[in-house]
């Protein structure tokens, strides 16, 4: 995370400015309150400008969603630690003010939707990267085994705030759901109906194919941490494909 020995207290937050640029520089300061300053400069570059940002909206809309039903359980909280270690890799540093933007953003009086509009702004023609994030939120709020009404009404807020579909957003929550067939989860993955004809699996998992390959993410700009998560969402797709060749005998 190249970007983050470069600032120093709270000049996080006068970069992008805005709900999110609160957030983070409330994060941010708050860890050199505890850590004194980290050498470096408080110059970054456009790319890390861009890698933070991602950071900081994604987090940030993470814990308002966790904490709509008006607290953050166990398994949700959980889940976020384990996107932070296990998808992202995060070193200890990073993960701690990851989870601190998580908490800031919790008791943050910001809206979502100023949050969401925000980070739209700024990744608004790159729909990967909005569906990564959307993916993301699903899953912390089926971590403790359902989708509440009012954290699924939030996410489809985000969804149409970024402008994807509501129908992805059915598919989502329907992979992530722990009662999920396997083939009815591979179809979702691949995002088509059980009624597909062959040619039709195959034109969409080539499009997924190419839109999540680790090599799409980091050609826009993003740092390995998050091109970890397209690594992991590639394998997904891969697997779905190999679920559904099988059944179906593709050749």
């Amino acid at each position: 995370m190249a970007w983050f020995g470069k600032l120093v207290g709270g000049s996080i937050g006068l970069l992008f400015g805005g709900p999110l640029g609160m957030i983070a520089g409330i994060a941010f300061g708050h860890m050199f309150d505890k850590a004194g300053t980290v050498e470096g400069r408080t110059y970054t570059s456009s790319l890390d400008q861009r890698q933070m940002l991602f950071f900081v909206g994604a987090f940030s809309l993470l814990g308002k969603v966790a904490s709509i039903d008006g607290s953050v359980s166990n398994a949700e909280r959980q889940k976020v630690i384990s996107f932070i270690r296990g998808d992202l890799k995060l070193a200890q540093p990073q993960e701690q003010l990851a989870l601190k933007i998580f908490d800031t953003a919790i008791e943050s009086e910001e809206s979502f939707d100023r949050l969401a509009l925000q980070f739209v702004q700024a990744f608004r023609f790159e729909p990967t990267i909005l569906q990564v994030v959307i993916d993301i939120l699903v899953q912390v709020a089926a971590a403790d085994g359902q989708v509440t009404v009012a954290e699924e009404a939030l996410i489809r807020r985000a969804a149409q705030i970024f402008g994807l579909a509501m129908g992805y957003i059915d598919l989502l929550i329907a992979r992530y759901s722990p009662k999920a067939d396997p083939h009815a989860k591979a179809y979702n993955i691949l995002g088509i109906s059980r009624t597909a004809s062959d040619d039709e699996v195959k034109a969409a998992y080539r499009k997924l194919s190419r839109q999540f390959h680790p090599d799409t993410l980091a050609s826009q700009g993003m740092g390995e941490e998050f091109t970890a998560h397209a690594t992991a969402k590639f394998r997904e797709i891969q697997e779905a494909w190999e679920t559904i060749k099988e059944q179906r005998a593709i050749r």
